[in-house]
């Protein structure tokens, strides 16, 4: 299991250590706000197309090539701008590395849920999950610390260094998982299978919660900025955020695994903790942003295991990977779609009711939950 985590670490770092230091450090990237947007975006970009067509390669020819061949792909793209040194090859390298995360990564998860038997799912991708969360709060400051001592040619060497050792190690580590035999799928069973309710409902907790977590991490530096605070404060809020979501997580699988918590109670709790979050971020001053961090943080740290551990129980073995890379998609759109909500609703008010709306979106899933608990709750005698 160690090199699935070590695999989650860094598509973490790589995400947010290179994203976190382009405008700031990089000459390439500075010369206008639309290039450094274009260089934000091909990376997500190429997860969103590319995850589902990798987690179906993965149940077709097993997930462990892809892992390996995605790990191998990110080092070679991460290599090609570390020598090359210009601006066309930035976008190259960053372009590959979005594609070959999206190999690796969801095969990756998929994996976490081949090599652990149902009993033991919630501790397993709480543990990935944890790995992960690590990865998110080291990259910038990891990163920042890599570009200011030797430019941004060196961060790019650290991921090509970091992803073929990690490759390496699973090659050597990771036992092979064969593909299972599977009947003939149809567009239109594929179409069922991913409508119904037992993987809509987890995907979308997932997505709020990757909407929530961008929102945090994007906006309530914004928040605290505007109530005069310095960036030592908000950059110590965001890394309580990460920091609460990364603790979280193992803890949650745990309860999970033991029988103390149940996926449906879990999920609405979790989405009720971010909605709450959401809220505090509203309240002025260093209180609401500190508050509205840990909430986010803890809510979305119990959300993500506990959504994956119900995915795979409920996906049969033989298409996880398309599972894993149809729900990596549901989190890419939540990553994108959460910050675009928050910035809509602020152009018109101001960001206090953008965090309302999107905490309003949020709170509708733990109502919908009571409410059909209530319907199907049996009649007192």
């Amino acid at each position: 299991m160690w090199p699935l985590y070590a695999a989650g670490f860094t598509t973490a770092f790589g995400a947010h250590g290179i994203a976190a230091n382009l405008g700031g450090f990089s000459d390439d990237a500075n010369t206008s706000l639309l290039v450094l947007g274009g260089l934000l975006a091909l990376y997500d970009g190429a997860e969103v197309v590319l995850k589902p067509v990798f987690g179906s390669l993965a149940d077709r020819i097993g997930a462990k090539p892809v892992l390996l061949g995605g790990l191998v792909f990110f080092a070679a793209a991460s290599a090609l701008y570390a020598i090359a040194d210009s601006p066309g090859w930035l976008w190259a390298a960053r372009l590959g590395q979005g594609a070959a995360a999206s190999a690796f990564s969801p095969s990756a998860s998929a994996l976490v849920a081949r090599l652990n038997p149902a009993a033991k799912r919630g501790r397993a991708f709480g543990s990935y999950g944890f790995y992960k969360s690590i990865g998110y709060t080291l990259g910038p400051l990891l990163g920042g610390v890599l570009v200011w001592a030797a430019g941004l040619r060196l961060l790019f060497t650290v991921m090509a260094v970091l992803a073929a050792a990690v490759a390496l190690w699973a090659a050597i580590a990771v036992p092979a998982v064969p593909p299972l035999p599977k009947q003939r799928q149809t567009l239109a069973d594929l179409a069922r299978r991913l409508a119904d309710r037992s993987f809509l409902a987890p995907t979308a907790a997932l997505a709020a919660a990757t909407a929530a977590l961008s929102v945090g991490v994007g906006f309530l530096p914004v928040s605290g900025a505007a109530a005069g605070l310095g960036t030592v404060a908000t950059g110590a809020a965001v890394s309580a955020l990460a920091a609460c979501a990364a603790i979280v997580q193992p803890h949650a699988g745990r309860s999970l695994d033991s029988g103390r918590l149940t996926t449906r109670t879990g999920l609405a709790t979790g989405l009720a903790i971010t909605a709450a979050g959401l809220l505090c971020a509203m309240l002025p001053g260093l209180p609401g942003v500190l508050t509205a961090a840990v909430l986010i943080g803890a809510g979305t740290g119990l959300i993500t295991p506990l959504g994956f551990t119900a995915l795979a129980t409920s996906t049969p073995e033989e298409r996880m990977g398309q599972t894993m890379g149809s729900a990596e998609l549901g989190r890419e759109l939540g990553d994108a779609g959460g910050p675009l909500v928050v910035a809509a609703v602020a152009a018109l008010a101001t960001l206090t009711y953008g965090f309302a709306a999107l905490a309003i979106l949020l709170a509708t899933g733990p109502i919908l939950t009571l409410a059909t608990h209530r319907r199907t709750a049996p009649a007192p005698q």
